[in-house]
């Protein structure tokens, strides 16, 4: 059995075939997907993906920082309805997701960034709620902030894990796992060194579908049913079977969004 702990399979991408994707995932044996939001845009179709399959989905709320604009505080009350009210929700909510700073396109926003990340950090704190985390171009700066935190040790995923062998060594110290998805398959990715390095216990099967597909489908729209290409490709450079990256990495899932 796996977990694909991050995927966006209520995307438009999947509008077309979004049952038989989910039925390709199962067949495939990623039994249970986790479902980060974006922002109050994407929520209804996240809502009406978990109505329909609650079985095998998991939901998260939280602001992505790309949609941190002029008008983040009206989406930070959303998300905050959101995992302090949750009676309207199907399922309960495992994390905080995804949230993070996005300094790749511009940094407009930056302190902005600096302020949504914040707060929903202390939200998920209050409420016990890891968090996904999604950090690019900015690793540097979300580290600045978990310092001023100064939490004794934090639970939560760095989602789609960019940074180098030393920032993941002082992301597992500070208490996270490492998100791992398609990018671990391309050549010469320097996420590998990082897969080699880390303690299998500290990393968590991802695909981030519809993006970042695993070789052969590079290039493709992604989906949770490749999640065994990753976990092949993990096994591969840790010296271990693929059995044993299934269980250790649904395990650690399971242990950290308690599902």
């Amino acid at each position: 059995m796996f977990i694909d702990t991050h995927c966006h399979l209520y995307d438009e991408a999947f509008d077309s075939d979004r049952p038989e994707a989910v039925g390709r995932a199962i067949a495939a044996g990623v039994e249970i997907m986790l479902l980060p939001d974006i922002d109050s845009q994407s929520t209804p179709q996240l809502d009406s993906l978990m109505q329909a399959s609650p079985e095998h989905f998991r939901p998260m709320a939280g602001l992505h920082p790309t949609s941190v604009d002029d008008n983040f505080e009206r989406e930070l009350a959303h998300v905050h309805d959101r995992l302090f009210n949750p009676q309207q929700t199907i399922s309960p909510f495992v994390a905080a997701g995804e949230i993070g700073m996005d300094l790749y396109w511009d940094r407009t926003f930056e302190e902005q960034q600096r302020d949504v990340l914040r707060r929903q950090m202390i939200w998920a704190d209050e409420l016990s709620l890891p968090v996904a985390l999604h950090i690019r171009k900015a690793h540097n700066e979300v580290f600045s902030i978990l310092r001023d935190l100064n939490r004794k040790a934090y639970r939560g995923v760095m989602h789609c894990f960019g940074g180098s062998v030393q920032e993941a060594a002082r992301a597992v110290e500070m208490g996270f796992h490492l998100g791992i998805g398609g990018v671990v398959t391309f050549k010469n990715a320097t996420l590998a060194e990082v897969v080699k390095a880390m303690p299998l216990e500290r990393l968590l099967l991802e695909t981030d579908a519809p993006y970042l597909s695993p070789v052969p489908h590079r290039g493709q729209r992604n989906e949770s049913a490749y999640i065994p290409l990753i976990a092949q490709r993990i096994a591969d450079l840790k010296g271990v079977t693929l059995d044993e990256v299934a269980e250790v990495t649904t395990a650690s899932a399971r242990e950290l969004f308690q599902i």
